[in-house]
C-alpha cells in the first residue's frame, strides 16, 4: 500500500496510489495521512478497500510531503560505514541522534531553498521510517511491531551552519524544505527487507551516491529501541537512518555544494524517487 497527499501547499488531500500508477482520493475515508490516521485499525480498514472504488484524481497535481502533523523528525548521524570513512569519522557505538524541525518538511517535487548567506548546502539520501504507534522503553526484538511504513527523505545540510556556528546540528538541517518526505508513505509489508535496499542521489545528472542500506552501521531495530529509552516516539514520527558515501562536503579534492539552479534526483528502491531545483531564498 502506497499512502501520499497531493494537492497545494496547505491544502493536500490524502490519497493512494493503485496498481496502475493513479492517484485515488482517500478524503472519503480519512482526512489526512498523519499519526492519529497509523493506527493498525485505520490502515487494515484502507488495505481492505477495492481501489477502483475510489475516486480517480485527474491530471498531475502536485505531491505534497506523505505524512503531515509530525511531531518529531529525528536524525541518525555518521549511520552507513561509508560515509563516516569520507567524513574521516569513526561510527558510534550508539546512534548518534540530531533532530530537524519539523518546518523543514516539504514535497518531494518541491524547490528546495538555498538559505540567505550559505555557500555549503549539501544533500543527504535517506530512508525514512514512520512509527505507527507509541514506543516507550521497548526492546529490539519488539521494534518493528511500531512500524507503520517507510518513505523516501532527502535531508539536506547546511554545513557550514551545522559545523561552525556555535551549536548543534540542528541549525544546519532545519531551514524551510530542508526535509523533502515522500513521494509515498509505503505500508512495511511491501519492503521485504528494509537492510537490502538500493540507494542512490544525482546531482545535475551525475551520481554521487550510490549505495545500499545494508551498509548502515546501526540497524532500524536497534535505533528505535535505543530512541524509546530517551524520548518517547509517538504516531507519525519520522526517524531518518542517515546518508551513504558521497555528499558534497566528502568530494575530494574540491567539494560540490549546491548553487541555484542545480537539481537533486534521488531513489530508494521501492520508495518511488524525488526531485528538487535548487534555488535562493
Amino acid at each position: 500500500m502506497k499512502l501520499l497527499r497531493y494537492g497545494p501547499i496547505d491544502q493536500e488531500k490524502p490519497g493512494l496510489l493503485d496498481h496502475q500508477g493513479q492517484i485515488r482520493d482517500l478524503s472519503g475515508i480519512i482526512d489526512d495521512i498523519n499519526g492519529k490516521n497509523l493506527n493498525s485499525q485505520t490502515l487494515a480498514k484502507i488495505q481492505e478497500l477495492d481501489p477502483a472504488t475510489l475516486p480517480l484524481v485527474e491530471g498531475t497535481p502536485r505531491i505534497g510531503p506523505c505524512i503531515t502533523n509530525v511531531g518529531k523528525v529525528i536524525c541518525i548521524g555518521l549511520n552507513y560505514h561509508d560515509h563516516a570513512e569520507e567524513v574521516g569519522a569513526k561510527p558510534t557505538p550508539e546512534p548518534r541522534i540530531f533532530m530537524k524541525a519539523t518546518s523543514s518538511i516539504s514535497g518531494p517535487y518541491d524547490d528546495v531553498e538555498i538559505p540567505r548567506g550559505s555557500e555549503k548546502t549539501d544533500w543527504e539520501v535517506e530512508l525514512g521510517v514512520v512509527i505507527g504507534k507509541k514506543a516507550k522503553y521497548i526492546e529490539i526484538d519488539q521494534a518493528m511491531d511500531y512500524v507503520t511504513g517507510y518513505c523516501l527523505a532527502n535531508d539536506v545540510s547546511e554545513r557550514d551552519f551545522q559545523m561552525h556556528r556555535s551549536g548543534q546540528w540542528v541549525k544546519g538541517k532545519s531551514h524551510d524544505t530542508f526535509c523533502p518526505l515522500g513521494p509515498w508513505l509505503v505500508s512495511q509489508d511491501e519492503i521485504k527487507d528494509p537492510h537490502q535496499l538500493s540507494i542512490w542521489l544525482e546531482v545535475d545528472g551525475k551520481r554521487y551516491q550510490d549505495s545500499s542500506t545494508s551498509n548502515l552501521v546501526h540497524r532500524i531495530p536497534e535505533t528505535i529501541a535505543h530512541l524509546s529509552h530517551f524520548m518517547t516516539l509517538l504516531p507519525g514520527d519520522v526517524i531518518l537512518t542517515g546518508t551513504p558515501s558521497g555528499v558534497g562536503m566528502g568530494i575530494k579534492p574540491d567539494p560540490l555544494f549546491l548553487k541555484p539552479g542545480m537539481t537533486m534526483e534521488l531513489g530508494i528502491e521501492g520508495l518511488g524517487t524525488q526531485k528538487q531545483l535548487a534555488v535562493l531564498a
